[in-house]
């Protein structure tokens, strides 16, 4: 049965940025030891130079070409040593400020499967490369390019289904849902889920969701175009979440003898989110499943930690314009549970948000997100499935931004923000993957692999903040360096279209551009720091 307190808290389904359970191998940098020994014992360290061949290209290739390679998300490709040698500043700021690989869960809070973060031996690889005038090394020796992934890394798949496909043309955040019945003549138990995008230039994440109503198929024929626009959710109240897909995801596996139940006959509903300025792209993105030949324990996805009573603690959900506001959600579990995942979700107010469980003296670390940023939310797989036992507290407390110092609000000037599932709506959920409790659960590990060390590196890096983006005409760039500072706009094609010396701050007159896509580059001689800019 499904315990009623991880039942949906109301209507409001659920949008995010989920994912990237990619498996990040642990580098070891180049360093040999010496034992020399001469009437007694005396010990030397060299340090080979790192070069992009053997030193940085399998850091690279291992967690950040799935994105950046070419006619990937990303704005620029990272694949081959010309293209790393282009952009070398950028990505030594990137892995120093730890801004990339994008992983928005602080990892000195608690410790995560396949976590996509950098060590600090590989930061250490990385900015000494740069340092060091960015060779390129033996060729020979390097990993073989990363190839884009076109079908399915599940064995033998039981289940492929196919989006119609879709030409993509949006001005603006597109999210689509498209209905794919699944035809299943009996209930089934999903242990393996993988989506594999049509386009990986225009796809930058895709929820998967079951339903066994109508309505979806409803709003699918009430639209002329292939699937229907859906911001927060399916549209439809039973539609249950059961995979997520963002670059460099793995087939996502539940964990051994668990399942996710999916009902006979029934759809499924792809919601696929393109990014703005898209113009006549083809899409066509499959998902592939394997299912249990035998009933297995079943997983479920729910949220006890939500935005309405009694979950929220000082509600209603209610943000006034110009102000920051913090709330607390709370709930006490009535039986033993096994959960292996977690999932924040907010819309664009929020700042950050800490969700944890306590019984008695022992508190227990589920997730905590210092700097909330809505376009990279994901799930977290704990490295073990954990027991939650019965009267645990579960707390979450989120924190929100309805100023005008909070570059993503939606309103300028800020308006009173509620609760809703639209753009301009806010939203507190916390969601759990869990299964009812067995004996020896805690037991059953997901990632044995050992953590990365992630001791600090000091080395220098650049701050900047550039604003407001998308932008029409103006655009202001302010960096924490007094240094003398280079501005380089180039356009996609990497023409250079503007430039610009600086010191501290300088705005950028663009309104002479075209509508598009541009990459900005600060640069101090040393480092760089590059954003994509739209201009609209």
């Amino acid at each position: 049965m499904v315990l009623d307190f991880f039942s949906r808290p109301n209507k409001l389904l659920f949008l995010a940025h989920l994912g990237a359970f990619t498996l990040i191998f642990v580098y070891i940098p180049m360093k040999i030891r010496l034992l020399v020994a001469t009437f007694g014992m005396l010990s030397l360290t060299y340090a080979q130079t790192p070069n992009w061949a053997e030193d940085v290209a399998p850091i690279l290739y291992n967690n950040c070409t799935s994105c950046h390679n070419t006619g990937g998300i990303a704005p620029f490709s990272l694949v081959g040593y010309t293209a790393a040698n282009n952009y070398k500043y950028s990505i030594k700021n990137a892995a120093v400020k730890r801004t990339m690989p994008p992983w928005p869960a602080d990892p000195n809070y608690k410790r995560y499967a396949h976590e996509r973060v950098l060590s600090s031996e590989e930061i250490q690889i990385i900015s000494d490369w740069v340092d060091n005038g960015a060779a390129q090394g033996d060729l020979n020796k390097a990993p073989a390019d990363p190839a884009p992934k076109t079908e399915t890394s599940i064995p033998a798949p039981d289940m492929k289904l196919k989006m119609p496909d879709y030409m993509v043309k949006t001005t603006q955040d597109e999210y689509r849902c498209f209905v794919l019945p699944t035809n299943l003549s009996a209930e089934k138990f999903l242990t393996a889920i993988e989506v594999v995008p049509g386009n990986m230039s225009v796809v930058h994440h895709v929820l998967v969701f079951h339903d066994t109503s109508s309505l979806p198929l409803q709003l699918d024929n009430a639209d002329p175009a292939p699937g229907y626009l859906g911001f927060g959710g399916t549209g439809s109240n039973s539609s249950k979440m059961i995979g997520v897909w963002v670059p460099g995801q793995d087939p996502f596996q539940m964990p051994p003898g668990m399942g996710i139940r999916l009902e006979k006959k029934g759809y499924i509903i792809l919601q696929v989110h393109y990014p703005p300025l898209v113009n006549n792209v083809l899409d066509s993105s499959k998902v592939y499943f394997k299912f249990s030949s035998t009933p297995l324990r079943e997983v479920f996805i729910g949220s006890p930690l939500n935005h309405v009573a009694p979950s929220l603690q000082n509600g209603p959900l209610f943000i006034p314009a110009n102000q920051t506001k913090s709330f607390t959600a709370k709930y006490t579990l009535p039986a033993d549970v096994s959960i292996f995942a977690v999932a924040p979700h907010m819309h664009l107010l929020g700042k950050s948000i800490t969700a944890y469980g306590v019984l008695g003296k022992d508190t227990s670390p589920y997730v905590h997100i210092p700097k909330w940023d809505f376009h990279w939310q994901r799930t977290y797989i704990f490295p073990k499935v954990q027991k939650v036992p019965k009267n645990t507290i579960l707390w979450g407390q989120a924190s929100y931004d309805n100023t005008t110092a909070n570059l993503m609000n939606p309103n300028s000037p800020p308006k009173a923000v509620t609760l809703g599932e639209g753009t301009g709506d806010e939203m507190l959920l916390v969601y759990f993957w869990y299964s009812l409790y067995q004996n020896g659960d805690e037991n059953i590990v997901i990632d044995g692999n050992t953590p990365k060390n992630l001791g600090q590196v000091a080395i220098e890096s650049l701050d900047v903040l550039v604003y407001p983006n998308p932008a029409q005409d103006k655009l202001h760039v302010q960096c924490s360096s007094a240094a003398n500072l280079q501005c380089k706009l180039y356009d996609m094609h990497g023409v250079l279209q503007l430039q610009q010396a600086f010191s501290k701050e300088t705005t950028l007159d663009i309104e002479s551009l075209s509508p598009g896509s541009y990459i900005l580059s600060v640069e101090n001689g040393e480092t760089a720091v590059r954003k994509k800019i739209l201009r609209y």
